[in-house]
């Protein structure tokens, strides 16, 4: 798997664009600056945004070029970033640092979603603010209508409103919905698919 996002992103353009994800991009706006951490961030095209708007961003992916990519983006923006590679079974952030976590279209294997997402919580802050949209069950039948609106393929990977409402049961909801969503980011997101959103206040 590693070997696919290497070879995606080690093109020229960026794979999902260098703006930001429109929900990221609209609760992230909500919240005052503090430190937020982006797991599976890509090309940094979320993390970029978010520095350029007082955030101090840490962000990391198991794909190094996707490192190269976000710090050339960075760079371009004149912004800084701590960009890790690895994943959340080899980094270590430390217990309730962040003020705030995104997570947009970060799809764990089946196995290990709950336990990642335990981890994640534990890296957030009382108060703090999780973020999050990906994928939901029923997109697959919108990737078959339209290959180019991208998306895991295995109905495993994707997520229902049951699963975050389980994986996150303490959190106060801001917004939980499974939802019908136009997607134009980059080169792989192009067309009407259906994701599921949450933006939630860990206890």
């Amino acid at each position: 798997m590693q070997a696919f996002w290497d070879e995606r992103y080690g093109q020229e353009a960026y794979a999902y664009g260098e703006l930001p994800n429109v929900y990221f991009k609209t609760q992230l706006s909500k919240l005052p600056p503090g430190k937020l951490l982006l797991p599976a961030e890509g090309e940094g095209r979320n993390a970029v945004f978010a520095a350029q708007n007082g955030w101090e961003v840490s962000a990391f992916d198991w794909s190094p070029e996707a490192r190269k990519k976000a710090l050339r983006l960075a760079d371009k923006q004149q912004v800084k970033l701590d960009y890790q590679v690895g994943d959340l079974l080899t980094l270590d952030y430390g217990l309730e640092k962040f003020d705030a976590i995104a997570l947009i279209f970060a799809h764990f294997p089946a196995s290990a979603k709950s336990a990642f997402h335990k981890k994640i919580n534990g890296y957030l802050k009382s108060g703090g603010v999780l973020i999050f949209e990906a994928f939901s069950k029923k997109h697959l039948d919108y990737n078959t209508r339209n290959a180019k609106v991208g998306g895991p393929k295995n109905e495993e990977l994707l997520f229902s409103t049951r699963e975050i409402e389980s994986d996150f049961k303490d959190y106060a909801i801001v917004e939980l919905r499974e939802t019908e969503v136009y997607l134009n980011e980059g080169l792989y997101h192009n067309g009407i698919g259906r994701v599921v959103r949450f933006t939630g206040i860990k206890p």
